[in-house]
């Protein structure tokens, strides 16, 4: 892709192939994408919005490399702590809103749009957090909580953003490590962030 010019500090202007493609570095974190996922989407009407990013993975059938489509995603802090029990915002009667479909503070993609490309991936479940896990206690916690499949830091956000500007989207994330004790040494960082940019340009390359 080639820059045509700086739209807004971190929003950056391509023409690749057909397409005009804006670039948005929103920092690290949830509240960041959400924010700045807001602003852009708030400023100009885009036919597709991608989220393309890294993620690690709790299923040992989504190893480093792998790209997926994540449709379904939670922010895994929000609730409320009752002693040692975990409650959720459904379970605080919370849930839901104006943007569905986002009941039980799950937020879901359920019209993708309709690509091979996409459909080709794994469509899996992920959590948004604001600490990267890597406790064995509260690893198995998420996972007995919630099920998932990849866990992010802004996922949820991004989602969110999309589903109130009522803009089509999709969540691609390539898996760098497998969710466990902190271990730099198994990261692969360099090629899941390979993987992910690839596939962005084949959905580019399709749509």
């Amino acid at each position: 892709m080639s820059p045509n010019n700086s739209v807004d500090g971190n929003l950056t202007a391509y023409s690749y192939a057909r397409h005009e493609v804006d670039v948005l570095t929103t920092g690290v974190g949830m509240v960041a994408t959400a924010a700045w996922s807001s602003r852009a989407l708030g400023r100009e009407r885009y036919d597709l919005a991608l989220n393309v990013g890294v993620c690690g993975s709790f299923d040992p059938a989504l190893p480093p490399g792998t790209v997926v489509h994540v449709v379904t995603d939670r922010v895994a802090e929000l609730g409320a702590e009752d002693g040692e029990q975990f409650l959720t915002v459904d379970e605080l009667g919370l849930g839901g809103g104006e943007t569905e479909p986002q009941a039980s503070g799950v937020t879901i993609n359920s019209e993708p749009p309709a690509l091979a490309v996409l459909a080709a991936l794994p469509a899996v479940t992920g959590i948004t957090v604001n600490t990267a896990s890597g406790h064995e206690p509260s690893i198995a916690a998420l996972v007995e909580r919630f099920d998932p499949q990849v866990e992010s830091m802004e996922g949820a956000g991004f989602m969110q953003a999309c589903l109130i500007h009522r803009v089509p989207f999709a969540q691609v994330r390539a898996v760098s490590n497998m969710v466990e004790r902190r271990n730099r040494e198994a990261w692969q960082m360099s090629l899941a962030i390979r993987a992910a940019c690839n596939t962005a340009l084949d959905i580019l390359d399709e749509a």
